[in-house]
């Protein structure tokens, strides 16, 4: 395989996994986040779906995010019957947020990272020997 080639599959991981890592860090940070109004939804998580994609100048299949999607999983009541967004009944909804499952993925969108930018690391070393050895 061509090593540019290789560059560039490696920086469209990377750009998909910086995306990811985006959505992940918006998810933990709104964690905590409740609606301003009583019975309004709070937060709803988001998740980056990818697709493959071909790129024609390259000739080339490469990942990229395909969208963010909420997630439509059910958000948690808790009774906190002060609280400004409670309800009649004095609930408060919870985003759907998990905050370990967030720090997991966010672990393994920094691992995919790490690797593609190791790949780009390696295909530049190799491509700096070549001019070197054609010099």
């Amino acid at each position: 395989m061509d090593l540019t080639k290789s560059l560039n599959i490696s920086a469209a991981g990377m750009r998909a996994q910086g995306t990811r890592l985006r959505v992940i860090s918006e998810n933990i940070a709104n964690a905590n986040s409740t609606a301003q109004t009583p019975g309004g939804e709070p937060y709803r998580r988001k998740i980056a779906t990818f697709d493959n994609s071909l790129d024609r100048a390259l000739g080339l299949e490469t990942v990229r995010v395909e969208s963010i999607v909420a997630d439509r999983s059910a958000f948690s009541r808790r009774y906190e019957p002060g609280h400004p967004a409670a309800d009649e009944e004095g609930y408060v909804l919870i985003p759907n947020v998990n905050s370990l499952m967030e720090m997991a993925d966010l672990r393994e969108a920094q691992r995919s990272y790490e690797a593609n930018l190791k790949a780009i690391e390696s295909s530049r070393a190799m491509l700096q020997k070549t001019i070197d050895i054609l010099r």
